[in-house]
């Protein structure tokens, strides 16, 4: 599925350079020069305990009027992008959030790896592999086509228990995308980018994004031991954990620059 995601950075992450120049207005008075520091990243979740999936009332309110000083639809997020692919891990720009629990974290990477969307997703990311001839040993034909499928759907799964499941768990990292929604394209494409690298804990430090590198890893060693064995080698199992790690790092920036799309061309409201 991030295949896809990463092929639409085209529309969802260059349209927004041109957007800006409409929708680009500040959204406050600069900063005074002992502030900027603090300005230059979205908000940290509020390290106070509540309910799976709700928000504390004094958060709520935080978030609130955070939201107030944004222009209608400003750096919000939804819950699809373009209406199909999952975005069940953004944050909108200015939100507060508490930190998030266990079942959050393997939650999303269920919703990631089993929504309806997955499912077409990977069949599609299947038919392109099989098309280019990816791995001979499949062969072609409707049933080298279902083990492109399933090996895919496998590679998919994985990683995202990994990367947004089961590391989050240990390093006790928050595995969500904190929109930064302020600032220029290159400093927002920076930002975007650099969260393939950086994340947050659950007490809302910056820190080394352990999940996201090593989980891609794991993932990619996994999976040398249900591809054939021509493809268990060090070259095959590196090619994987690149590529999962690069679709991610494209992922980041179209959920960066998708409520700028959303507000400039959809209109579309979550």
């Amino acid at each position: 599925m991030r295949i896809i995601i990463a092929g639409a950075i085209c529309l969802v992450a260059f349209i927004p350079g041109a957007a800006q120049v409409r929708v680009g207005l500040p959204l406050s008075p600069a900063p005074q020069r002992t502030e900027l520091a603090a300005a230059a990243l979205p908000d940290a979740p509020t390290p106070s305990a509540a309910p799976d999936g709700q928000q504390s009332s004094s958060t709520s309110k935080t978030s609130s009027a955070t939201t107030d000083t944004l222009a209608p639809g400003e750096g919000q997020q939804t819950k699809r992008i373009l209406w199909i692919v999952p975005n069940f891990r953004a944050v909108s720009a200015g939100a507060k959030l508490p930190p998030q629990s266990v079942k959050e974290k393997f939650k999303t990477g269920a919703l990631d790896s089993f929504d309806y969307s997955s499912f077409i997703f990977v069949g599609i990311q299947a038919g392109i592999a099989q098309g280019s001839n990816s791995y001979p040993a499949f062969r072609q034909g409707a049933a080298g086509y279902g083990r492109y499928y399933w090996h895919t759907f496998a590679d998919q799964t994985d990683e995202n228990l990994w990367v947004e499941g089961i590391l989050p768990v240990v390093f006790r990292q928050d595995s969500r995308y904190y929109t930064l929604g302020h600032g220029g394209f290159i400093k927002r494409g920076v930002y975007a980018v650099s969260r393939t690298l950086i994340t947050r804990t659950d007490s809302g430090r910056e820190t080394f994004n352990a999940s996201e590198i090593l989980g891609s890893g794991i993932s990619a060693s996994i999976s040398s031991l249900y591809y054939p064995t021509q493809y268990r080698t060090w070259n095959k199992i590196g090619q994987r954990w690149l590529t999962n790690a690069l679709l991610d790092f494209g992922t980041f920036a179209a959920k960066e620059f998708w409520p700028d799309v959303n507000r400039a061309i959809f209109h579309e409201s979550d």
